[in-house]
């Protein structure tokens, strides 16, 4: 092979390389994408099927993309026109600012994300809340009900948590000073592994969600902020405006999820699809025929 030849080959291996992880957006075509843990991932496909139903837009997902800083950043950016997301992180995380209750955390989450050119529509109808869970029996047996109730033995207790967790300014480091809790270590892992670490006694707490699906699954106790620390997390769709004045219709059809999923209905999904193994596809799909979207 020639110098000029192989010079040809690798620019051609660097150009279908950096195709590879492309999506091209036909005109008439949406990019839904959702955070790497499995309710991001459902809600984005019910926003996708209900779009691609009601307005025969056809919807790229971008699913598994990373932690919420990671999904938010595309968005803010334009590789993405829809994800799910939730107030309390949009107000503290994103913009450093004081969250208040649900309602005043939603209209300060409307107002700061317009200055960054998205519209945040009205809730889903649940509020998917940090919380810590512990082994049942052994919660009984030390009487701890509460966050504060936990702070008095925290120190003989090895806490899993996501990573995100541990370093998100409305996470672990405010948690810890609130409630003067002092752990005998942490250990940073992925939110799909922390209910089997805990199970494994790996770990002797967690930072669970509340509408975790695995709740069902494992004998734990989900204790109670006592003090009401964590701000409202309502979760809603974020939509670029540059999106909605392309396609306006777009906005309405979303809006009809307001409120239709409450933490109950929320955590039945998750656990299909984290502890009977459906798709997420399918769950999606499934709850958009029972609230009678689609057919």
């Amino acid at each position: 092979m020639t110098k000029n030849n192989l010079i040809k080959s690798i620019l051609l291996l660097l150009v279908v390389t950096s195709l590879t992880g492309c999506i091209f957006k036909t005109e008439d075509s949406l990019i839904v994408g959702s955070r790497n843990n499995t309710e991001s991932i459902i809600l984005s496909n019910i926003m996708g099927q209900l779009i691609e139903e009601k307005l025969g837009i056809d919807v790229t997902y971008k699913e598994n993309l990373g932690g919420s800083n990671v999904v938010w950043n595309a968005m803010v950016n334009g590789h993405i026109d829809v994800i799910p997301d939730y107030t309390g992180t949009i107000v503290i995380n994103y913009y450093q600012e004081t969250a208040g209750n649900a309602e005043e955390t939603l209209a300060k989450t409307k107002e700061l994300v317009a200055e960054d050119g998205i519209t945040a529509l009205n809730s889903f109808g649940f509020n998917n809340t940090y919380t810590l869970a512990l082994d049942e029996e052994e919660a009984e047996q030390l009487n701890v009900k509460t966050f504060s109730d936990f702070a008095k033995v925290s120190n003989d207790f090895v806490l899993g948590a996501v990573f995100e967790f541990i370093d998100r300014p409305d996470g672990l480091p405010g948690f810890q000073e609130e409630y003067d809790i002092e752990f005998k270590g942490v250990k940073g892992m992925d939110h799909g592994i922390m209910y089997r670490s805990i199970n494994a006694k790996e770990v002797d707490v967690i930072n669970s969600y509340t509408t975790d699906g695995q709740l069902q699954m494992y004998n734990l106790r989900v204790l109670e902020d006592d003090k009401g620390y964590f701000p409202p997390y309502h979760a809603l769709p974020l939509v670029r405006t540059e999106t909605l004045k392309q396609y306006p219709e777009l906005e309405e059809v979303l809006l009809q999820l307001a409120g239709k999923i409450d933490e109950t209905t929320m955590q039945m999904m998750n656990a299909k699809v984290d502890n009977e193994g459906m798709m997420v596809e399918t769950v999606a799909k499934e709850f958009l025929q029972e609230a009678g979207f689609i057919n």
